[in-house]
Formats: C-alpha cells, sequence, structure tokens
C-alpha cells in the first residue's frame, strides 16, 4: 500500500484534516527498519526490535484524535519506541515542546537519530510508568503501550484541564483531568504491547 492510499483509509474514518496532514507529511519508513520498509503504509503493526512494535496507524490516528492537541502545549509520550508518533504530534501540535520517554536503551537511541532535526523533541531513556517528574506538568500525556491500570503517577504530572490518552488492557482510555473528578471515556477493541515497569519504586 501507498502513502496516498493510506491517507485515502484513514480519511474514510472521517479523521480531522490536521491528522491527516501530519501523515502526509511523516514518512513511516523513516522509523522502521530496512527490510520493512515496504510495508510502511499497510494500516497494522510492525516490529521494531525489543518485542515492541510501531502501531498501526489507524489506532495511532484514533488515539491523537482523542488527545486534541493544541498549538503551544507541552506534550508527553510514554513508551515513544521508534519516535514515530513524536513526529506526527509535531506536525499537529505547533511550538510545543515535545518529550518521549522509552525504557528500551536502543529504542530509544533509534528515536533521538530519527528525530534528530526537531529541536523541540526530547526523548529520554526510563521507565515511562514514572513519567518526567522534572518535566511535568504536561498539556496532554498519551501512552503507546498497555496498562494493567491507570498509572497515578502519569495523572500527577497531567496539568489540570489536561487530557491523557491511555491504553488500559484491551481499551482506550481517554481522561480529562479536573479538580473534583476526572473524566473517563473508555473505548474497548485494541491491542496494545504492554507498558513495562521497572521493580524499582523510587
Amino acid at each position: 500500500m501507498k502513502k496516498e492510499a493510506l491517507i485515502r483509509s484513514l480519511k474514510t474514518q472521517e479523521f480531522p484534516e490536521k491528522i491527516l496532514r501530519a501523515f502526509r507529511k511523516v514518512n513511516r519508513e523513516d522509523f522502521i527498519s530496512e527490510n520493512l520498509k515496504k510495508y510502511a503504509y499497510e494500516d497494522r503493526p510492525l516490529p521494531i526490535g525489543g518485542g515492541q512494535t510501531i502501531s498501526q496507524p489507524y489506532t495511532i490516528a484514533f488515539m491523537l484524535m482523542l488527545l486534541e492537541l493544541e498549538n503551544n502545549i507541552k506534550i508527553l509520550e510514554v513508551g515513544s519506541g521508534s519516535g514515530y508518533v513524536l513526529a506526527l504530534m509535531n506536525e499537529i501540535s505547533k511550538n510545543s515542546d515535545l518529550y518521549g520517554i522509552e525504557l528500551r536503551k536502543e529504542l530509544a537511541e533509534k528515536a533521538k537519530q530519527a528525530l534528530k532535526d526537531r529541536k523541540n523533541i526530547q526523548v529520554i531513556q526510563g521507565d515511562g510508568s514514572k513519567g518526567i517528574p522534572n518535566e511535568a506538568p504536561f498539556d496532554r500525556i498519551i501512552v503507546s503501550a498497555a496498562a494493567e491500570r491507570i498509572p497515578r503517577k502519569l495523572v500527577k504530572q497531567l496539568i489540570i484541564g489536561g487530557t491523557m490518552v491511555i491504553p488500559v488492557r484491551n481499551s482506550i482510555l481517554q481522561i480529562k483531568k479536573f479538580t473534583t473528578e476526572n473524566q473517563i471515556k473508555e473505548f474497548p477493541g485494541f491491542s496494545f504491547v504492554p507498558l513495562i515497569e521497572t521493580k524499582n519504586k523510587k
């Protein structure tokens, strides 16, 4: 499948134009290994090493739509993998500061290399389930691996009025943080690699 065929497919799902524009602008093949480039625009996940995947484009577009990105904000991606989603968000959310955190050192290094020309994106190697406390709070948090439950440490790093999109088991949750009670919407029927937490609780 060619890029334009993928865009046409996403367009039939009625995703916002700014999301489609980002998919046009960012080349998925830049974030996968040479032997998989011929599959770059198939609407399916692809392996990126270390048991991790670059998610299916439809799933990414759906999560980005739920994230309700704006310009001039601070965004965290947990489990940033190849860096593809960071690149897409950078196109959608202009003049924003983006942070990616990835547990696997080799993937974090590859993502840094793929994103080296985008100076407002930082990729950090570390346990994403704990977020990046010294950079918090964030306006938006997106988690690209499935948690067993909503991680309280990540919710704590979200501003009041901010939005987090996270897979929990086989559902995608949209969490909007308020001073009283958070608003949570659930969208079932998805599959993700698990969010890995290190045992060190510090």
